[in-house]
């Protein structure tokens, strides 16, 4: 109870330490020395060249006129080791770029209760990096860099072995990867717009019980990478105009009881990859104007494809066997060319989205140059009528007559 009072005395009796370049305080370290925890640091307008600045302690750090720190690419810049911080109104720019150390604008390590909100992060190596913590959000920030390549490139927002993030309405572009997770546990992640990244819009690996949520990623080098998790939900993000021989709208490996739903592919060389990938509901997704709608791979099974809507895809599904352990149910397609004689909004007759110039194309890439030949509708159409080639199994017996 005493810890209590004096915990509430220590927060009642806090003043704000103000840096300004003209002001008695004029750097940010200083500032940061003078502070107690839970004190608030204020920074007003100007230009300070400070880097490897920590943040130990309780504190609420608050940038008036969006005062700018530069690190002129001399470390990281601002290092948070303290619970309970807040950061606000800060442009962070010009990290070091290392290819032994992870430089960040914003470095987060083993902390809880971490809030960066309002921030823009100016070309440098990693934006925010977060590593074992707990709790934390990252909430409309603006993350741009000029990365070229790779190899010398970091992530925009990065998590390492966190818990419970909340990721919010960030705009991130320029990085090797927008988003990027690796060993995290029931983050939220929503309203974020990732775009024209070297790689991809968001990669995670090992990241179970996370939720994806009205997300838009866009005309990044890959698309969408998840990979080796379990317990995932994909909901109402946009995926598009990823476009390149090996690019994607998401792919998907070695994913197992996840939701995918609602989401929309649009303009991607491929809508959706599947690969290794297991008992998953694919649910209420639009794919539209895509190279490939889905490419489904033959190590993947019982996963349920159902209310979807397949609209002017060049190709529906395409996969490489003749065997199918999948289900496909109750989807529109726009290419069905079947019939509805009891009009019950369901097509009499079972829809084969595989056709076989997709198997041509799997087996001859070179032949995808006789796509819109009169050749190609000929071999289709005698597929249909006796199946040599493509997958028995891979039908929809409920293909609906009209959009969903």
């Amino acid at each position: 109870m005493m810890g209590l009072f004096l915990l509430v005395g220590s927060i009642a009796s806090a003043q704000p330490v103000t840096v300004s370049p003209e002001g008695e305080t004029s750097t940010i370290v200083e500032g940061l020395e003078l502070t107690q925890p839970y004190d608030t640091l204020i920074i007003k307008e100007g230009t300070y060249r400070e880097h490897n600045l920590i943040v130990d302690h309780p504190l609420t750090i608050i940038g008036e006129g969006r005062p700018v720190i530069d690190g002129e690419k001399k470390g990281f810049i601002l290092v948070i080791t303290g619970d309970d911080v807040t950061v606000k109104g800060l442009e962070i720019r010009n990290t070091s770029t290392s290819f032994m150390e992870d430089y960040a604008g914003i470095l987060i390590e083993k902390t809880k209760n971490t809030v960066i909100e309002d921030v823009r992060l100016i070309d440098n190596f990693f934006g925010i990096y977060l590593a074992e913590t707990d709790k934390a959000k990252i909430k409309n920030n603006y993350l741009s860099a000029s990365g070229e390549r790779e190899t010398s490139s970091g992530n925009g927002i990065h998590l390492w072995y966190s818990k419970d993030t909340k990721i919010e309405g960030n705009y991130v572009r320029g990085h090797r990867d927008g988003l990027y997770f690796e060993f995290v546990d029931g983050a939220f992640i929503t309203n974020n717009l990732s775009e024209e990244n070297i790689r991809y819009g968001i990669h995670f690996m090992y990241s179970d019980n996370c939720s994806y949520v009205e997300n838009t990623f866009r005309d990044n080098g890959g698309g969408v990478a998840v990979m080796y998790t379990s317990n995932v939900e994909i909901i109402g993000n946009r995926f598009e105009d990823n476009w390149g021989s090996s690019a994607y709208g998401m792919l998907l490996k070695e994913i197992n009881r996840s939701r995918i739903e609602n989401n929309h592919f649009e303009n991607n060389s491929v809508g959706l990859y599947i690969e290794a990938t297991s008992r998953n509901e694919v649910k209420g997704n639009t794919f539209r104007q895509n190279g490939w709608a889905v490419k489904l791979m033959a190590n993947s099974t019982d996963n349920v494809f159902s209310e979807n809507n397949f609209i002017a895809n060049s190709f529906e599904v395409s996969t490489n066997s003749r065997r199918n352990f999948n289900e496909f149910t109750g989807n529109y397609w726009s290419q069905y060319e079947g019939y509805d004689l009891d009009r019950d909004g369901v097509g009499d007759v079972p829809h084969h989205p595989v056709r076989l110039f997709t198997i041509l194309v799997e087996k001859q890439p070179q032949s995808l140059l006789l796509l819109r030949s009169l050749l190609v509708d000929i071999l289709d159409a005698a597929e249909k009528v006796m199946p040599a080639l493509t997958p028995e199994t891979l039908i929809d017996i409920k293909p609906q007559m009209n959009e969903l």
